[in-house]
């Protein structure tokens, strides 16, 4: 079968997550294996075009891979006819300039999230991106976790009964980078720079609380930022000026209740860095990034309440493992090739513009519910 090329302008791709996950584990594992395979038996090679404003890194990026395409002028890259599909990994804070601009050049966009730094200006993406006829859409990639994916068979099995509850920890340690160098960038808790985890996190929340478990309703939040003063990748102290914690409780329809705690101030005791339990009538699971255990009604223990005696049972070991059953893909590669597909072929993607804002819109209303110490409906 034949192979045809997608030239691909990769915008940002010397930051961590464009590079780690979207460029080595999607983009060229996709090369490697020889494309995207379509419905009828042909493939799709991607060729990408990486975009960034440190001429040196991006050169030294090409030629530690292998390609040959790299440039600092985003605009010479969008007027390429070679490369109809523009990704973007660049912050919060300059991502919707960058995606008009592409629009204005009739390319399809692929985006990591948030789309914008408000509702507005995410509707404003998903209107002019429909004007121009350009196919567009968001990763949501924590639903091709493998946990998750396990999850989603669970529910879509009818395990659950009627799920009555979703329970769910994320985050980690993040050192202040003083005695010891940070995870995670500084611009991350910058609100200017469009840091903070709940823009972070809520639009994670929002896609998984929407496909597996219903639409949000409402909220119920409080953010804070813990650590006020933090260390700089230069060295230099700076405020924190974004939250790095956030605890929420949402509604969905259908009345299930989701509490999520997020935090980059929290250390670990749990199987996996994010964890979600869900509760209901015929059977219970926790399901992480890749482990996923159940309980069902008629293998419930009766736990009876007694703070005078030691606990002896060990309640996790009362817990049985849901098998892989297949070989999972990395999460942003496998969203990466449901887009190139959407891109050649027109097959569905609902992951789009819209979805985007959706989550925003979360985020922002879990800010408004902190700010103003009340529920929020959506």
């Amino acid at each position: 079968m034949a192979t045809r090329t997608l030239g691909v302008v990769m915008n940002g791709v010397t930051g961590r997550m464009g590079y780690r996950q979207h460029l080595v584990r999607s983009v060229l594992a996709i090369r490697e294996q020889g494309g995207v395979e379509l419905s009828d038996g042909s493939r799709v090679q991607l060729e990408p075009v990486l975009v960034g404003r440190n001429a040196a890194k991006l050169a030294e990026m090409a030629q530690r891979h292998g390609l040959t395409r790299w440039t600092t002028d985003l605009d010479a890259a969008l007027g390429d006819d070679s490369c109809p599909l523009y990704f973007d990994a660049q912050l919060t804070a300059v991502r919707e300039k960058s995606i008009l601009r592409a629009i204005d050049a009739g390319r399809h966009i692929y985006t990591e999230k948030p789309v914008a730094e408000s509702v507005e200006g995410a509707l404003t993406l998903a209107r002019r991106a429909a004007e121009a006829g350009v196919k567009n859409g968001v990763v949501h990639d924590k639903l091709y976790l493998p946990g998750l994916l396990k999850l989603k068979r669970l529910v879509d099995s009818g395990f659950f009964g009627r799920v009555l509850s979703v329970r769910g920890e994320f985050g980690y340690w993040v050192f202040e980078g003083d005695w010891q160098p940070a995870q995670r960038p500084s611009w991350n808790y910058r609100a200017e720079d469009g840091g903070g985890i709940t823009v972070d996190m809520f639009c994670h929340w929002n896609y998984v609380l929407e496909n597996l478990f219903g639409a949000v309703t409402s909220v119920i939040a409080k953010t804070a930022t813990h650590i006020p003063t933090r260390v700089d990748e230069a060295g230099g102290s700076y405020d924190a000026t974004a939250d790095d914690a956030a605890y929420a409780i949402f509604e969905l329809e259908g009345g299930v209740i989701a509490q999520l705690n997020s935090s980059w101030c929290v250390r670990v005791h749990r199987d996996e860095l994010v964890e979600f339990q869900v509760d209901g009538t015929r059977g219970s699971a926790v399901a992480g990034l890749r482990k996923c255990v159940v309980q069902p009604r008629e293998a419930t223990p009766r736990p009876v309440w007694n703070p005078d005696l030691e606990e002896t049972r060990s309640y996790r070991s009362q817990w049985q493992e849901v098998p892989d059953n297949t070989d999972f893909d990395n999460g942003f590669k496998t969203q990466w090739e449901q887009f190139v597909r959407h891109v050649v072929e027109d097959t569905p993607h609902p992951y789009d513009f819209m979805a985007g804002v959706r989550g925003i819109r979360l985020a922002q209303a879990g800010l408004e519910s902190s700010r103003t110490n009340r529920r929020v409906e959506l």
